[in-house]
């Protein structure tokens, strides 16, 4: 796997909700690995594969403004993570259903369990690269959950066949979807930080399915200070 080669531009932009024309009007996420990859301005670059890259914009947009800035320091380690092993989009939709299981609400927390067993299901049966264990991971989000976790395995048990259906980038966006909103919109002191590692976690979660990208790593960007983003949003 290649990594793509890119020069860190001297102007960087500032990160913000939501897409942006160009650098100068800021930047998500994506689109900032979109500039630091080399690639044309996107917030859907090659460089990454798509479900992880739908993880990153969603987690950017409902970050505080006070603690989006941290995310950078996550961008380099994106870039390059690509491919086609189909249990990429298991292992994003697994660590992001067993991060916001326990904060939640109710009706989510539903939602997110029968995605758990369905996740877990998908990997024990798949035919690809090494076995991923993740039997720990789903205990310790169950373990916070009890009661949701018996209804969840019920409720699989009773649709049959369909716990068997393809798993899609588009099942595995939902799930993603309504863990980031849920944290974001849940009642605890620390969404910002819940947020920043469920990203973190799933980079490594990418990382040891695909690999780490071939290739010298791509600096880290630096944080600006507030000063420093107000010049360069003038600009």
């Amino acid at each position: 796997m290649k990594r793509y080669e890119g020069t860190a531009p001297e102007l960087l932009p500032v990160l913000s909700r939501g897409k942006h024309k160009s650098p100068r009007s800021g930047a998500c996420f994506m689109e900032f690995a979109s500039h630091l990859s080399g690639e044309a301005w996107s917030d859907h670059p090659a460089c990454t594969h798509p479900v992880l890259a739908s993880l990153a914009r969603m987690v950017n947009d409902c970050t505080s403004d006070d603690a989006r800035s941290r995310l950078m320091m996550l961008i380099p380690s994106v870039i390059g993570l690509r491919g086609d092993d189909q249990r990429v989009r298991l292992v994003v939709a697994l660590r992001a259903a067993t991060a916001g299981l326990p904060v939640v609400s109710a009706d989510h927390q539903r939602a997110l369990a029968v995605g758990i067993l369905n996740c877990q299901r998908h990997l024990a049966r798949s035919s690809e690269g090494t076995p991923i264990d993740v039997s720990e991971q789903v205990r310790a989000a169950f373990d916070k959950a009890p009661q949701t976790e018996r209804w969840a395995r019920e409720f699989m048990g009773s649709v049959g066949s369909w716990s068997r259906t393809r798993f899609t980038d588009r099942t595995a966006e939902s799930i993603i979807r309504i863990t980031v909103q849920g944290i974001a919109e849940a009642c605890i002191p620390d969404t910002d930080e819940r947020l920043y590692a469920l990203l973190a976690q799933a980079i490594d979660d990418c990382t040891a399915v695909l690999g780490k990208p071939d290739g010298e790593p791509v600096p880290v960007p630096q944080p600006l200070t507030p000063t420093q983003a107000r010049r360069a949003m003038r600009v």
